[in-house]
């Protein structure tokens, strides 16, 4: 069996440390140089450790100040289901709510983009297609716990009320209750889960240390007729969102 890599032997140890209450929450651990020093590593090996441990919500860095132990919290839950889409109301806030939450989000919608290749790929459209552009932060008691960014071809809703995901009297009611009004029927979304490390710009906006675990989620959803009508990039920082799928099951 190969041998586990030094930084994460002391990851290790700082959380057998923490677990058998020699720090305590809001204890400020001593410094990386006297940790080196007692666990017989160098200075590297102890940041790597801790900012493992930083990105798992066990510990928290404070600029200028120090490491210290966090305080437990509770994550919060994020169900994954097209059941819960609604004629009215969030699924979302639904779930903040349920967490003893306020949800909300704020967004900017930019029209007429041109369609990056990977984009254009997954909505079946050509490079440099315009598309509409939306840029959410959503956010749980006022703090971000989730950012999403959605891409629709903009030859499917040009000219329509809905042509602003959150402008108009359809203004935030999701994809398949605008697509709906202009009578294309939303069949099924497609979701593909895989974690990741944020990028600096994700852990600013997310308020998590940089390079922090996140689950970055590609979604397109798709009408009845099989064109992707919308896809978007959506990432959740895994110490602070627990992500359940609910699937639907109908009668055979």
């Amino acid at each position: 069996m190969p041998e586990q890599p030094p930084y994460l032997r002391i990851a290790d140890e700082l959380r057998r440390r923490i677990t058998e209450h020699e720090w305590t929450p809001g204890d400020r651990l001593p410094s990386r140089a006297q940790i080196a020093q007692e666990c017989g590593v160098g200075e590297n090996v102890v940041r790597r450790a801790q900012e493992l441990l930083i990105s798992q919500g066990a510990l928290e860095g404070r600029a200028g100040s120090g490491t210290y132990v966090a305080a437990p919290r509770r994550r919060v839950r994020v169900v994954r289901s097209s059941a819960r889409e609604q004629p009215n109301g969030s699924p979302f806030r639904a779930d903040m709510k349920a967490a003893g939450k306020q949800g909300d989000w704020e967004s900017r919608t930019e029209a007429k983009v041109p369609a990056p290749a990977e984009i254009a790929s997954r909505l079946g459209i050509v490079e440099g297609d315009l598309c509409v552009r939306t840029v959410y932060e959503f956010l749980a008691d006022g703090r971000p716990v989730q950012l999403s960014t959605s891409w629709e071809p903009y030859d499917l809703t040009a000219g329509t009320l809905v042509v602003l995901p959150e402008g108009g009297p359809h203004a935030g009611q999701g994809v398949v209750n605008r697509m709906a009004e202009i009578d294309i029927a939303v069949s099924h979304a497609v979701e593909q889960p895989e974690p990741r490390l944020a990028t600096a710009e994700e852990a600013s906006l997310l308020g998590i240390q940089k390079a922090a675990l996140v689950t970055h989620i590609k979604r397109t959803y798709y009408s009845d007729q099989g064109r992707p009508v919308e896809t978007a990039d959506i990432v959740l920082p895994a110490a602070l969102c627990e992500i359940v799928y609910e699937v639907p099951i109908g009668r055979q």
